[in-house]
């Protein structure tokens, strides 16, 4: 069954929590009302991005049961629709996590905290401990990523093989040169991500300028071949892009009659990457060449 998924990219104002807050409903309405039932905000959506100082970060920190959430949920449960936003959390005992919350009908259904802390997020945020989660609603079931952490394939394909028909991805990517007529490098690598592990993946990112720092706008949906159903915006400025989605889709891992993501597999040949300079890693002069059984092949 198709649904619509749509992504609102918008420029959130540093420091203004509240207008922030204010801005985010408004989209969530423009999209349900375009009958989104997925509507994905981009990371730091209610605080903006580019702190001053650890202080300033905790003056825009809300818990997850705080306003901005709880304003989420009850449009959610209104409209009924499910969000997904990212928002600066403040969690027990005072400390800072990136956060990306999904909500629904019924509710706040997961708060993720961003595993992998891009440059001087690690000066305001803590990493969260807990792999990123796959949410059952009524929609389908979502895993959630932020930002940075679609970089690592292993979190991204660990959501596909748990289960998810979507990832949702609120981001904040700062504009990096490219070559004329390129578009950006993320959008190709929500696509080769999408692509390799036959899931639905919708990137939700900032637009504008804030405090020196540009932002690419790369925004997109990607279906589980790997390509795109929407986006970038025009522009690569504000506005809500949106894509008619069959979620079912991720659930069929095949390609074709001989090849499958999930049953060709070879997990006996794999483990824990070790770092480059580990002395394991490198073979003496006798080992090069010689046969040796996959257990004891080092990885």
């Amino acid at each position: 069954m198709e649904m619509r998924i749509a992504c609102a990219q918008f420029s959130p104002r540093v420091g203004d929590l509240p207008g922030n807050r204010e801005l985010s409903l408004q989209l969530i309405e423009q999209a349900a009302h375009a009958d989104a039932a997925i509507i994905v905000l981009p990371e730091l959506a209610t605080s903006g991005y580019v702190f001053e100082s650890p202080e300033e970060a905790r003056s825009l920190a809300e818990p997850a049961d705080g306003p901005t959430v709880s304003a989420w949920g009850e449009l959610a449960a209104r409209r009924d629709k499910v969000v997904v936003g990212g928002f600066a959390e403040l969690g027990p005992g005072g400390a800072l996590y990136n956060s990306a919350a999904v909500v629904g009908p019924e509710g706040v259904l997961a708060v993720y905290r961003k595993t992998h802390l891009w440059d001087r997020e690690k000066l305001f945020f803590e990493p969260g401990e807990e792999p990123p989660p796959v949410v059952e609603t009524p929609c389908g079931r979502i895993g959630l990523a932020v930002c940075y952490d679609l970089y690592f394939p292993e979190l991204v394909r660990g959501l596909a093989f748990a289960g998810a028909d979507l990832i949702a991805v609120p981001a904040n990517l700062p504009l990096f040169p490219r070559p004329e007529g390129e578009r950006p490098v993320e959008i190709a690598l929500a696509q080769a991500m999408a692509h390799v592990s036959k899931v639905w993946i919708a990137v939700c990112d900032r637009s504008g300028s804030e405090r020196g720092v540009d932002w690419t706008g790369a925004s997109c949906i990607v279906d589980p071949d790997g390509w795109l159903s929407a986006g970038p915006v025009e522009g690569y400025g504000t506005g809500i892009l949106s894509a008619d989605c069959d979620l079912e889709r991720a659930r069929n891992k095949a390609w074709g009659e001989r090849n499958d993501v999930v049953k060709d597999l070879r997990t006996e040949l794999y483990s824990t990457p070790r770092p480059a300079s580990d002395p394991s890693r490198i073979a003496s002069s006798s080992d090069r060449g010689a046969s040796r059984s996959p257990a004891s092949r080092a990885p």
